[in-house]
């Protein structure tokens, strides 16, 4: 029996040289640009980036609009104040109203609704909400307010203060005429 010794892996033959240079041609050919699924692949992912980012920007324009709906609201308890020492002690007498933003009473100086101060903030409130079919409640007696507006991010939901100190969120439903506070809202 004569012995052959085996080719070692990787020792280059004739043969073999002439393979790495077929795949060298294959490869520089190849090399040369994208091909139509790689390209389609990324765009897909693009969209898909994209899509998932547009929706987080969509959410905080909510929750920004809803932080400026509450400190609109939050500074009516402020303005109040003042309306209340300039009226001698009374917020004015108040019927319940479900539009607050857009009321136009003969006597403004009487309620607290429609002083120029609130009245702003109830109005930037009620923009802010960004639908033309919510709008500012509001209620007074002479010893006591309510004002709630609805949420951009959910307009079911609203930011309420009131005279006894409340600001807080409430189901808008459950405010009713003749409930002068937000708490059991």
């Amino acid at each position: 029996m004569i012995y052959k010794p085996r080719r070692k892996v990787g020792v280059p033959t004739k043969a073999s040289g002439l393979n790495k240079q077929i795949v060298k041609e294959i490869m520089s050919k190849r090399n040369k640009g994208f091909t139509l699924i790689e390209l389609l692949v990324v765009i897909a992912i693009i969209g898909i980036l994209s899509s998932v980012v547009l929706a987080s920007l969509n959410t905080a324009r909510s929750k920004g609009s809803d932080a400026a709906i509450k400190a609109d609201i939050a500074g009516v308890r402020a303005a109040a104040e003042i309306v209340y020492d300039n009226l001698g002690n009374t917020y004015g007498v108040q019927a319940f109203s479900t539009s607050c933003d857009t009321i136009a009473v003969a006597n403004p100086a009487t309620t607290i609704a429609n002083d120029a101060t609130i009245q702003a903030q109830m109005d930037d409130a009620y923009v802010k909400a960004g639908s033309p079919a919510t709008h500012v409640y509001c209620q007074s007696s002479a010893t006591t307010y309510v004002v709630a507006a609805p949420l951009k991010s959910d307009v079911a939901k609203g930011w309420c203060v009131d005279g006894v100190g409340s600001s807080m969120q409430i189901t808008m439903a459950n405010l009713i005429s003749g409930d002068l506070t937000c708490v059991g809202n």
